[in-house]
């Protein structure tokens, strides 16, 4: 991501805040939702996972614009659940996570970008 801040002016002077730092918010927000498997990669990012290195903006695009952000997150969905219900509760945890970590409002789309399949164990 580019070096883009959302930024808000005080009486004692400017908050700045990174789209990075908002991607990982978005990313952490996910991550508690039930019936998602995960956020989808992209290919730098199957590379940093191989290495070891997680990364909890993968999947994640933000969009600033004044006092408004617009996210767009790619999630993976636990077979066997509700497709929508999950896309929801995503919309409503990462909405609720950004207005309280920053108090912007915010646009959040869902992109279902596959299921995940259980294990099978031999």
């Amino acid at each position: 991501m580019a070096d883009n801040y959302i930024t808000t002016e005080t009486e004692k002077g400017k908050i700045n805040i990174s789209e990075d730092v908002i991607a990982v918010m978005v990313g952490a927000a996910i991550t508690e939702v039930e019936g998602v498997d995960g956020l989808a990669n992209t290919v730098g990012n199957d590379i940093l996972e191989f290495i070891g290195k997680k990364n909890l903006s993968k999947g994640v695009k933000v969009t600033l614009l004044e006092d408004h952000i617009t996210v767009d997150v790619l999630i993976l969905v636990t077979f066997g659940c509700v497709i929508t219900d999950v896309a929801k509760k995503v919309q409503l945890a990462v909405s609720n996570a950004l207005e309280a970590m920053t108090g912007l409002s915010s646009t959040v789309n869902v992109h279902v970008s596959g299921v995940s399949f259980p294990k099978n164990k031999q």
